[in-house]
C-alpha cells in the first residue's frame, strides 16, 4: 500500500497492491482511481463524520465504475483514505482525474460526488462547498453542477434516484 501511495504522489504509475505498472491493471488505471476514489472520500469526511451510508455509497460506486471485486474496493479505499490524509492540497487528485477523464466522465464523478454528499441524509455546508469546488477544479461546463445535483436527489429528468444505478 505504500509503493501505491508514493507512486500516486511522485506521479509514477503503481498496480494495485504497490506492484510495479504493466502486471495487472495498469499503473495508471490505478492512480486514476485512487485519486477518484480519494475525491469521494474527502466528500464523504467533510463533515467530520464518516457514515455507513456514505461508506457503502461509495463501494456500490467503485464496484460499479470500475469493476472491482469487494476486496479490491477496499485496498482501493484504505491506499486513496492514506493518499487523501497525507495529501497536501486536493489538486494532485483533481488533475489526474481531469487529464484522464473526459468531460462525460468528470460528469459522473461530479454526480457521484452529490450522492455521496446526500448519502447520509443531509448536505452540510462544508460538504457542499467542496463539491462546487471540485467541480471547477475538474473543468466542468458551468450549469453541469446544477443539472448533477438535481440527477442525485431525484429531482433530474433522467429518472435517477439517490442511490440508484447510472
Amino acid at each position: 500500500m505504500l509503493d501505491a501511495l508514493k507512486a500516486l504522489l511522485s506521479g509514477r504509475p503503481a498496480a494495485p497492491g504497490g506492484t510495479p505498472a504493466g502486471s495487472g491493471k495498469s499503473g495508471g488505471t490505478h492512480s486514476l482511481q485512487v485519486a477518484a476514489c480519494a475525491l469521494l472520500l474527502e466528500l464523504a469526511h467533510a463533515d467530520d463524520e464518516f457514515t455507513e451510508p456514505e461508506r457503502e455509497h461509495i463501494t456500490a460506486s467503485l464496484v460499479r465504475h470500475f469493476d472491482l471485486a469487494g476486496d479490491e474496493v477496499r485496498a482501493l479505499m484504505a491506499v486513496a483514505n492514506e493518499a487523501r490524509r497525507e495529501s497536501v492540497d486536493l489538486h494532485q487528485f483533481t488533475s489526474v482525474v481531469a487529464k484522464h477523464y473526459d468531460e462525460g466522465q468528470r460528469m459522473v464523478l461530479a454526480e457521484l460526488m452529490w450522492r455521496v454528499a446526500y448519502a447520509d441524509g443531509r448536505l452540510s455546508q462544508h460538504e457542499d462547498y467542496l463539491t462546487q469546488k471540485f467541480s471547477r477544479l475538474l473543468d466542468l461546463r458551468p450549469g453541469y453542477l446544477a443539472e448533477a445535483r438535481a440527477r442525485a436527489t431525484g429531482k433530474g429528468q433522467s429518472g435517477l434516484t439517490p442511490g440508484g444505478s447510472g
